[in-house]
């Protein structure tokens, strides 16, 4: 008797939390220094409900279908371009070049690298992206290959953080 009770109170906090569960506004970024390609390489994952719903924003798009349509996938992909950006600790831009991008299950995947500068200390990184829809869209970068990976969490606040790099 106590578990029928029980069971739809419980399906209902399930199926809150399912809910909830995208209610969290966030894109993974990974930097990745390539010693063996000599470059750094960006790579950019948003869920793919999310890059859709911020082009029928962002875009004035009446439907945004990712999935299927070439011109959409290009329109998300020039915006991140244009919402992360990398520097040397000095100020000095790198220039990020575009590699493409891809849907890949649930996820948009947008690619960009820039040769590894000599003697580079650590980066000042921005990182834009959905904010200005979202104020709550959190960005977290991670950056791996410098030593041990170091993380940098963007919020709708934050403009440029930097990361610096052991001299092991």
């Amino acid at each position: 008797m106590k578990i029928k009770a029980f069971l739809p109170s419980l399906l209902a906090l399930l199926m809150m939390g399912s809910a909830a569960a995208h209610q969290l506004k966030s894109a993974v970024t990974t930097v990745l220094f390539n010693e063996r390609s000599g470059h750094i390489e960006v790579m950019h994952r948003f869920v793919l409900h999310d890059a859709e719903h911020a082009v029928t924003e962002l875009f004035n798009k009446k439907q945004a279908d990712i999935h299927t349509d070439e011109k959409t996938r290009a329109l998300f992909a020039a915006y991140v371009l244009e919402a992360f950006a990398m520097q040397s600790l000095a100020g000095e831009p790198l220039a990020l070049e575009s590699v493409g991008y891809q849907v890949d299950g649930r996820d948009f995947w947008v690619y960009q690298e820039t040769a590894i500068p000599t003697g580079l200390q650590g980066l000042r990184i921005r990182h834009k992206a959905l904010q200005e829809l979202w104020p709550s869209q959190q960005n977290l970068v991670n950056i791996e290959g410098r030593g041990e990976i170091k993380s940098l969490q963007f919020n709708q606040q934050d403009d440029w953080l930097t990361v610096t790099f052991s001299s092991d």
